[in-house]
């Protein structure tokens, strides 16, 4: 214990004090726009569109990788009955010039607990959210969402969209 009193208070401790600062400005500097990340005051949005997603500047823009995230607790509310729709989120994406920070995008997905929509809708609109904020060269929302009702639904979106298909092929059906 008189080791440590005499670390915290010997000129060594300064040196490592003044050399850990420099480290963390240019660290801090370099990152700057990142204002979630190592943050702890970073509370959960009331909405997506409260939700701030951040991007970073992509280390290897020279070559195509692929980054996949997965959010296995995912909620949103049925816009009908207001029951929970439990899902597991899968987001892959080829990266161009900027990759999405995670703690935003764990935030943001969080913020649509309290959403009334359609699980096609939040997947498509969880889609467009993603490549504003990072203008992926590829980008896939896959929602795995459990079954009620004996039906389980699975909505993926992309981006670019894929041509072929068009919504005038589809089958004819009740619409409202």
């Amino acid at each position: 214990m008189i080791y440590l009193v005499y670390l915290f208070a010997s000129p060594s401790r300064q040196i490592f004090d003044m050399i850990f600062a420099v480290k963390s400005q240019s660290k801090n500097k370099k990152y700057a726009a990142l204002t979630l990340l190592g943050n702890s005051q970073a509370a959960f949005p009331e909405s997506p569109q409260q939700a701030t997603l951040e991007a970073f500047p992509n280390p290897n823009v020279h070559r195509d990788f692929s980054i996949r995230i997965d959010c296995p607790d995912f909620t949103s509310l049925c816009p009908v009955t207001g029951q929970p729709d439990f899902a597991e989120i899968f987001v892959e994406y080829i990266p161009d010039a900027r990759c999405l920070e995670t703690k935003s995008l764990k935030l943001y997905l969080a913020s649509y607990r309290n959403v009334h929509s359609f699980n096609e809708a939040v997947i498509n609109r969880i889609l467009d959210d993603l490549v504003a904020a990072c203008h992926p060269r590829h980008m896939r929302v896959e929602g795995h969402f459990a079954a009620r009702g004996g039906l389980a639904l699975t909505v993926v979106a992309e981006h670019p969209q894929k041509s072929g298909g068009s919504a005038s092929s589809a089958p004819k059906g009740k619409q409202s």
